[in-house]
């Protein structure tokens, strides 16, 4: 019986080992390629690109450098917004405040942005100005100008046959 005990330890402390010779051994073949990889040059993307038009749905192309890479250039799906955002370009993250009162004598209101990031290393301005129509502007009324209230009840309505 003493003997089976040492038996049993004996396979156990082998196969503790086989795993971990077999965990380091992993270790070793994902750094090795990791150092491959850092061979790559980091990706350099070209500006969106709308497919139809000048925003909407879109693509860009990355490129890199290396010896070892497979793939020194590829394809990526973007979209550039297709409303007053999109003079910006799809690459440009704003914050924007809110929009400002409306300038009688342009009809136009304004709004500032601040950089908020810059996607695929994309050249942005910061700040940058936003600026639109105002819209419909409320017409003020003049005190007399109000309609006089007419006098007498409503006319009944008759239930047609």
């Amino acid at each position: 019986m003493h003997g089976q005990k040492q038996w049993t330890w004996a396979a156990m402390l082998a196969l503790l080992v086989l795993m971990v010779a077999i965990v380091e051994g992993g270790k070793a073949d994902k750094q090795g390629k990791r150092e491959r990889k850092s061979d790559c040059g980091e990706w350099q993307w070209s500006v969106c690109v709308a497919n139809e038009g000048d925003c909407g749905l879109g693509t860009r192309e990355g490129t890199r450098g290396g010896t070892d890479c497979k793939h020194n250039i590829k394809t990526q799906r973007c979209k550039i917004p297709c409303n007053w955002k999109k003079q910006f370009g799809g690459e440009c993250k704003y914050d924007f405040q809110n929009w400002g009162e409306c300038d009688m004598t342009t009809g136009m209101k304004n709004r500032t942005g601040v950089l908020k990031r810059a996607l695929m290393d994309a050249n942005c301005p910061n700040p940058v100005t936003a600026t639109k129509p105002c819209g419909r502007v409320p017409k003020t009324k003049l005190q007399d100008s109000r309609k006089p209230k007419r006098d007498g009840r409503k006319k009944e309505r008759t239930p047609m046959d």
